[in-house]
């Protein structure tokens, strides 16, 4: 029996999973003081995360330190991570990941990262990235190749996660919308085929933070 292919993420209340720049997550304090478009999207993604970084899970999975917050929360970040078998990335993901990662990358099982670049394995503490230059449906297939029985996710970013969707690839996914607003970034649904794609929702859960939204996915 092979698990159910799903992601989960975090999106403002108008649809945006990213500002319109990630750039600034790598600015200098300098950097930042002159440019206030760098200095809004450090905000936004600050913003858009405030519910995860408290957590207990959060801090344990990046060895922060002890400590950290329990509850609802805490547990669905934890659940999370305790299916996941394989993720699967795209090439901008990896490549903001890999400036910003830990020595000890937060994954802890093999990842696959969709890209038109040939490169060997590139090992993160526990975490393996393996590079697929022949496309998504071949990553999926490498992914369940080791995922056995446990679940793979799709990591990011939106463009990676649509494509899948649009693929029919996709079994469930969660969104955690944070109470912000964007305007302006990178919206998680762009390019969606609505055709091919319906929903039911399955879960729905509030915390004083952010609402989870769990969701089918069936063709349509």
């Amino acid at each position: 029996m092979t698990g159910k292919v799903f992601f989960s993420l975090s999106m403002s209340l108008d649809g945006f999973s990213a500002p319109e720049s990630m750039d600034g997550l790598f600015a200098t304090p300098e950097q930042l003081k002159r440019d206030p478009k760098l200095a809004r999207g450090v905000e936004q993604w600050l913003d858009l995360q405030a519910w995860l970084v408290p957590l207990r899970f959060f801090r344990e999975n990046l060895k922060l330190g002890e400590g950290g917050e329990e509850g609802r929360d805490n547990d669905i970040a934890r659940e999370t991570f305790e299916r996941t078998g394989v993720s699967i990335m795209g090439k901008g993901m990896f490549n903001l990941g890999e400036k910003s990662w830990p020595e000890e990358a937060p994954f802890h099982t093999p990842v696959f990262v969709v890209t038109h670049e040939e490169r060997e394995p590139w090992t993160r503490g526990e975490t393996t990235f393996y590079f697929v230059n022949d496309g998504i449906e071949s990553a999926l297939k490498q992914a369940r190749d080791v995922a056995g029985e446990r679940d793979i996710r799709i990591a990011g970013g939106s463009e990676t996660m649509v494509q899948y969707l649009n693929a029919g690839l996709v079994d469930e996914f969660t969104i955690a919308v944070s109470p912000v607003l964007f305007g302006v970034g990178t919206r998680l649904f762009d390019g969606v085929d609505s055709s091919k794609v319906s929903l039911k929702q399955i879960r729905s859960e509030s915390s004083s933070r952010v609402t989870h939204l769990t969701y089918a996915v069936h063709p349509r």
